[in-house]
């Protein structure tokens, strides 16, 4: 997924995702703030970008040991497709109904200018995740 995100920041200009917004955002949650108007403006939290990339990393790992869970090891020993990707679009949950709207974003964000290219970015990002967690089997099982 980041690597994905590289790619699109280096051919074509497409800003990262700024993961310092999800540590923001669960910053807040000690205070009893979990939904924002708009993320960008609520206060800045203390080691919110590394708590952020934190979070993010551990969802990751937490999927992959779902799909490992669901497909059950002799998967990783032969991994297929199908899988993988179910696990990227299904995440694709996560954000559209549940942080998009935290951020003040909408639903699937329909709050923010060009939605069709938020959602469209989420949806290959995510689709981007699943893959990342094919190929990641895939070599695994290669060596």
């Amino acid at each position: 997924m980041d690597l994905w995100m590289l790619f699109m920041k280096l051919g074509f200009g497409i800003a990262p995702i700024d993961y310092a917004r999800i540590g923001r955002w669960i910053g807040t949650f000690p205070a009893g703030r979990f939904v924002h108007a708009n993320i960008d403006d609520a206060d800045r939290v203390v080691g919110e970008r590394p708590l952020g990339w934190t979070v993010h990393y551990l969802f990751g790992i937490a999927m992959a040991a779902i799909l490992i869970g669901y497909c059950g090891t002799a998967w990783t020993r032969s991994p297929t497709l199908a899988p993988p990707l179910i696990i990227g679009l299904v995440t694709i949950l996560i954000p559209f109904y549940v942080v998009q709207p935290a951020f003040g974003m909408g639903f699937t964000a329909s709050k923010v200018p060009n939605a069709q290219f938020a959602r469209m970015r989420s949806l290959m990002t995510h689709v981007a995740f699943g893959l990342g967690l094919y190929l990641t089997t895939w070599l695994c099982a290669a060596w």
